[in-house]
């Protein structure tokens, strides 16, 4: 069953991807991506089933004599877990109650056999182990161990969309669109360990692990679930220690945080959510300002909010610190162009709403031969006036 197998950054990617591989800033940051297409539709949220821990013996004395207890689960009758036909639970052996179902958050062991529909062998597992409700594995277990009581064996019918869908899987080999068969029985479900107590290099591992799962998630284009484990991953590798830790493993939490931060700012942008990967972005740069991916990431962020001359600068900076980088290069140049089309649509956009003063006809020059003449008439009329003005004056006297 597909868990946390991922590769670690590209350098040890799946050898059987490395054709499709796509540039490491122009994907997914700290891993590879498969073909970059769009999924129409997001899976749903894992649904909370309920459940809780088993009641003490005095609860249960305490039960009225006239109370009908629980009724136990219906054998070889089909439940439709989601209410759309396609995933689908039967219980084969009952178990201990519904008061002993697991719940979110614990560590569940089972046995595990998966099949495809035509009852080819897909995988065997004896004792398969998982955080439950932690996207840790595919959706049909997830949602449907949530479900079972403590020793229920129960077959799980799943349609693609809630196993490996579309692109199916290497490890396990899983061909797409395939219908899977799960048989399961529930054999342990404790609390996860306090993470504060562990010792720092198992945090440091559960950390990887939890990233790396989100790597997956990415990889099959199931972007929320993505967000959803590179969280967990990070509020472990941001989660104080109780225990003495070296500078040495401090620094290596530090580096899961960062990678934990740029994937995530890569699977915000994939949702569209801008402000959040900016707030991503933002973060790694607080622990690591120069930072490549980061400020990679951010320079786009930044570009598809619109606000060009800070992507710019940002680009710019990466560029600075990584002057051979293409896949930078190729980014700035696009960005610097479409900066300055803006630019000149602003100039154009002002221009017709103020008026263009280079288009306003101007006026023709006036004849200096047309002004003697206006002069010489005025002159006339004045000189006129006074010669009559003299011949009043004359007449009275």
């Amino acid at each position: 069953m597909e868990t946390v197998e991922a590769a670690d950054g590209l350098e040890n990617a799946p050898s059987a991807r490395k054709s499709r591989q796509t540039s490491l800033l122009d994907s997914g940051e700290d891993f590879e991506v498969v073909d970059e297409e769009d999924f129409d539709e997001e899976p749903p949220p894992l649904e909370d089933a309920g459940g809780g821990m088993e009641k003490s013996s005095d609860e249960t004395a305490k039960r009225s004599p006239h109370e009908e207890p629980e009724a136990p689960a219906q054998l070889d009758e089909w439940l439709d877990v989601l209410g759309n036909g396609q995933l689908k639970k039967k219980v084969t052996a009952p178990g201990k109650g519904r008061a002993s179902r697991p719940q979110k958050g614990q560590n569940v062991r089972i046995h595990l056999k998966a099949s495809l529909i035509d009852g080819t062998l897909v995988e065997e597992q004896p004792n398969f182990s998982f955080t439950l409700g932690d996207s840790d594995v595919i959706q049909a277990l997830d949602l449907t161990v949530q479900l079972m009581e403590m020793g229920e064996k129960a077959l799980i019918q799943s349609d693609p969309k809630y196993a490996y869908g579309d692109r199916g899987s290497l490890e396990p080999r899983v061909p797409p669109n395939a219908q899977l068969s799960l048989e399961v029985e529930l054999l342990e479900a404790i609390d996860a360990p306090d993470v504060e107590l562990l010792p720092p290099a198992e945090k440091i591992a559960l950390a990887s692990r939890k990233r790396e799962r989100g790597n997956v998630h990415y990889q099959r284009g199931d972007y929320a679930f993505a967000v959803n484990s590179y969280s967990i991953a990070l509020q472990i590798a941001e989660s104080s220690s109780k225990v003495d830790i070296r500078p040495e493993e401090e620094d290596e939490l530090l580096d899961v945080r960062v990678k934990c931060l740029n994937n995530m700012a890569a699977s915000q942008l994939k949702l569209d959510h801008y402000d959040a990967a900016l707030k991503s972005c933002v973060s790694a740069l607080e622990h690591q300002p120069d930072n490549i991916k980061a400020l990679f990431r951010m320079g786009k962020v930044l570009s598809l909010k619109g606000e060009y001359t800070e992507a710019i600068q940002t680009l710019r900076k990466a560029l600075k610190l990584d002057p051979s980088n293409k896949t930078i290069h190729a980014e700035l140049s696009k960005l610097v162009k479409k900066h300055s089309e803006q630019r000149g649509a602003e100039q154009a956009m002002y221009k017709k709403m103020l008026g263009n003063p280079s288009s306003t006809p101007k006026p023709q020059a006036k004849s200096s031969w047309g002004l003697s003449w206006k002069w010489l008439f005025g002159a006339t009329a004045v000189a006129i006036g006074g010669v009559a003005l003299s011949v009043v004056i004359a007449a009275r006297n």
